[in-house]
């Protein structure tokens, strides 16, 4: 018997079909899960779903949250944008994506923060993390203690930059409300996430982004994310006309294809989103405790020693004051009685299980108010009695803390070459913001880099409606807080 010749093509069929079964499956069975999440920004209204609640990596779309953290930092006064931060080897062993920093170097924070929303710089946002919070592992902690006031409630940060670490997960739905977030809560900062490069100090990036942001009409955020683990990730944001819509996919299997989908899922929000809505913004975050996490002093490095910010509703107790020394005034009873009788001053109930019972305050009796001086009998009139000399009045100081809100925020928009530059913007934009900025007063500041466009004497509802309104025109914007 003969045996049978084996075709060419045939034996090269059968390899590339082994080869399939045994390497392009096997991948194609590690690639990242897929999910996607699209709201109406205005309303927050879901259009699609899909896997939405299922916990992902979400790679470098943690730093939102980073910066999220950051901008309420800087608005509670705990760090400023000027606040040099001290590079620590942590931060500058990251790997990258990063900016390059150096062990002991020293950065503004708002180079650090342009760099961590633009370039997605891993050494960055490690860098702002411990400046706030001294440690990685702390400010962890403030992140996920922010995402559960965000009620991002199947979220759990380890880090600050997003690098795959075991149970450091998120979703596409808690991933778009802390994109959301970003939008209406901090606006004076969000032109950030649409700048296609943007200055870092120690060099210029470019946005990670700029792909999507440049082909796709209305974009103007937020944040890409990838690793490995978990694919090509994106939350993203557009405006065409009174419509808003927020994306975020998970999973992608490259840039190009992710931003495909994306677009797609964009134009499906823009078909099913109403032309006219209500704006309901979401609510601000509001946290069980109101003591912050230790936080590094403006002006300091980081991880050194921090403040804590705490407010205090009202008064616990009231000690009883002490009588002055050598001068114990009696008192007056209508009836004589034993002292043993007196009873205790009854106290509130919260106060007696915190304190020692108090002891039983002495009554004096007639007899013993025959000691006291008494009083001289008033004049039958004022006129007759000639003025004395003034007794100096012991000056009394009070401190407390002002709740007036006053007109102690301001709005800068930009910083210039020249005095004249900044002036002129200034003008420029007080005629075209008449209705907030009236009133207002205009000052330039010189900086080592330039001369700031401030506008201040404003309370903080108005300088934060003034932000808001400038950024729908497209002017740059930050609130200015009370130094």
């Amino acid at each position: 018997m003969k045996a049978r010749r084996v075709q060419p093509a045939r034996l090269g069929l059968f390899f590339i079909t082994a080869f399939w079964l045994l390497v392009v499956l096997p991948l194609s069975a590690m690639a990242a899960p897929y999910a996607a999440y699209v709201i109406d920004a205005r309303t927050g209204k879901v259009l699609h779903a899909r896997n939405a609640d299922t916990r992902l990596h979400p790679a470098s779309l943690t730093k939102m949250m980073t910066l999220y953290v950051a901008f309420e930092a800087i608005q509670r006064g705990e760090i400023s944008l000027d606040t040099k931060v001290t590079i620590s080897k942590k931060a500058a062993a990251e790997p990258p994506s990063k900016l390059g920093l150096r062990p002991g170097q020293r950065i503004a924070l708002r180079y650090l923060i342009r760099a961590a929303a633009v370039k997605s710089a891993n050494d960055a946002a490690t860098a702002i993390g411990e400046a706030i919070s001294g440690s990685e592992a702390k400010f962890a902690r403030r992140m996920n203690r922010t995402a559960k006031a965000l009620g991002m409630t199947r979220t759990t940060f380890k880090n600050m930059h997003g690098l795959t670490e075991a149970g450091h997960l998120s979703t596409a739905r808690d991933m778009t409300i802390a994109g959301r977030h970003l939008l209406y809560d901090f606006p004076q900062y969000y032109n950030l996430f649409s700048r296609i490069t943007a200055d870092a100090g120690v060099r210029k990036v470019t946005h990670t982004n700029r792909r999507f942001l440049n082909d796709y009409r209305g974009a103007d955020g937020i944040k890409t994310g990838y690793t490995r683990a978990s694919g090509f990730n994106l939350t993203a944001s557009a405006e065409r006309g009174n419509e808003r819509i927020i994306v975020t996919v998970f999973g992608g299997k490259s840039t190009s294809s992710r931003n495909a989908k994306v677009a797609e899922l964009m134009d499906l929000g823009f078909r099913r989103a109403p032309s006219r809505a209500p704006l309901r913004k979401p609510a601000k975050p509001v946290y069980a405790d109101v003591e912050t996490e230790k936080s590094v002093v403006p002006g300091s490095t980081a991880g050194g020693a921090g403040k804590t910010i705490r407010v205090v509703g009202a008064v616990k107790k009231s000690k009883r004051p002490v009588l002055r020394p050598g001068h114990q005034a009696p008192v007056l009873v209508a009836e004589a009685k034993p002292a043993e009788s007196a009873k205790p001053p009854v106290k509130p109930v919260a106060e007696a299980a915190e304190t020692k019972p108090a002891e039983t305050a002495p009554v004096v009796t007639l007899a013993s108010a025959a000691v006291s001086i008494r009083p001289a009998a008033r004049p039958s009139t004022l006129a007759s009695v000639a003025p004395g000399p003034k007794k100096a009045r012991p000056q009394e100081i009070v401190t407390r803390v002002s709740t007036s809100g006053g007109r102690h925020w301001g709005v800068n928009v930009g910083r210039y070459p020249s005095k004249f530059a900044a002036e002129k913007v200034l003008l420029k934009t007080a005629l075209a913001e008449m209705a907030t900025l009236d009133g207002s007063l205009r000052k330039v500041v010189r900086r080592p880099q330039g001369f700031d466009a401030n506008f201040l004497g404003m309370t903080r509802e108005t300088a934060d409606l003034a932000c808001r309104r400038l950024a729908a025109r497209k002017i740059s914007c930050f609130m200015i807080g009370p130094s």
